[in-house]
Parts: structure tokens; C-alpha cells; sequence
């Protein structure tokens, strides 16, 4: 089994440790934890993204009909 929990160092609780080690035990189990980026900052470095996500947002501000596709169109998209 794996999980990933998306928390911030001070939400760490007693509680929360506590859930762990229900939920493991007798498991020997592996913690790794690194800092989160900040996914907005690493989207907006690049000036085409930025172009892309100011248009996007521009088009939903208007009320713009949002674009829907299948499964399978956006599996054209994986290469």
C-alpha cells in the first residue's frame, strides 16, 4: 500500500502519527519527505506559460464555453 499525504510541517500532530502508526501496524514502512514547490511560481517562470495561463483565465473571466474532449483525444496528446 501507499499514501501520500500534502501537509504543512506544522500540521504534523500527535494525531496525526498516531493515525500512521494504526494504519501500518507491524509494517515496516519508509518515510520521505521533501519540500513541496510552489507549482504556481514554477508554472509562471516561463513567458509562454504565462501567455498561456493569462489567456486561459481571460477566456473563463468572459464566459467563454469551456472545452471538453474524450479519453481518447487526450490520449493523442501522450507520446
Amino acid at each position: 500500500m501507499q499514501a501520500t499525504y500534502r501537509l504543512f510541517a506544522d500540521e504534523i500532530t500527535g494525531a496525526f502519527l498516531a493515525g500512521l502508526k494504526d494504519t501500518y501496524r507491524n509494517k515496516e514502512i519508509e518515510i520521505t519527505v521533501r519540500e513541496v514547490a510552489d507549482e504556481t511560481a514554477y508554472l509562471l517562470q516561463s513567458e509562454e506559460n504565462r501567455g498561456h495561463l493569462s489567456r486561459g483565465i481571460g477566456e473563463l473571466q468572459s464566459g467563454a464555453p469551456l472545452r471538453t474532449m474524450t479519453i481518447e483525444q487526450l490520449a493523442q496528446f501522450e507520446a
